[in-house]
Order: C-alpha cells, then structure tokens, then sequence
C-alpha cells in the first residue's frame, strides 16, 4: 500500500507541476503575441504616419514650383515686352544681361528653398521610422 501511494503521490506531483509549467507557456506565448501585435501595430503606424509626412512635403514642394513657374513666365513676359520695347542694340544688350543676371539669381535662391523643403520633407517622413528601429533595436538589447 506505500508503494502505491508513494505512486499516486509522484504522479499527483508529476500532474500539477506539467499543469503549472503548461499554463505559464500559455501564458508567456499569448503576451509574447500580444507584444508582437502590438509592435505591428507600432510599425504600421509608422509607416502610415512617414507617408502621410511624404505626401505633405510632396504636395509643398509642388505648390512650390507651380508658383516659381508662374512668377517665372510673368518674369519672362515682362522681359520680352521691354527687349521689344528697346531702342537700340546697346538697350537690348543691357536688358538681356540684366534679366539673365536676375533669372540666374532667382533661380538660385528657388533652389535653394526646394533643397531645404526636400530636406525638411525627408527628415519628416523618416522620423517615425527612425524611432521605431530604435525601439526595436532597444528592445533586442534588453533581451540581451
């Protein structure tokens, strides 16, 4: 009878130690899946929020150049009416190296503004990406 109940004993142990160790698997693959569906999360909506900052630079800096076109054909126009306006070859000469000292200027500052709305545009959109990566990678070295 000592055997038998050192038998039930051992495996009465045996079971709630296989129950106890089953539960806390359970239990550590359901917060490890909540974890990766909240990370997924995380990362979508990163994504979205880095296109959503593309799309917003994109849109500026299209705004951007339709305005320089336009002040661009006004400056044009406003060029051709005075070299036709001109009295002589010294005026036109003189005209034409004003208006193309100014285009080059314009030009240039416009360049400059769209680099810097480029720059911006890019910083933006990757800013959410950039702080996902680092929660990433701060996770994985916590783990460590």
């Amino acid at each position: 009878m000592a055997a038998a109940e050192a038998a039930k004993s051992t495996v009465e142990q045996f079971t709630t130690a296989s129950n106890v160790a089953f539960k806390e698997g359970v239990e550590k693959t359901l917060a490890a899946l909540n974890e990766m569906n909240s990370h997924s999360k995380q990362n979508l909506e990163a994504i979205v929020a880095s296109a959503t900052a593309s799309a917003k630079g994109a849109e500026a800096l299209g705004a951007q150049a339709m305005a320089f076109s336009k002040a661009v054909f006004d400056t044009q126009v406003s060029a051709a009416k005075s070299l036709a306006g001109a009295k002589s070859v010294q005026e036109v000469v003189e005209l034409q190296t004003a208006f193309a000292k100014s285009a080059l200027e314009t030009y240039m500052s416009e360049f400059g503004k769209m680099s810097e709305t480029v720059s911006s545009s890019v910083k933006e959109s990757m800013k959410p990406l950039n702080e996902r990566v680092t929660a990433v990678v701060e996770k994985f070295q916590a783990v460590r």
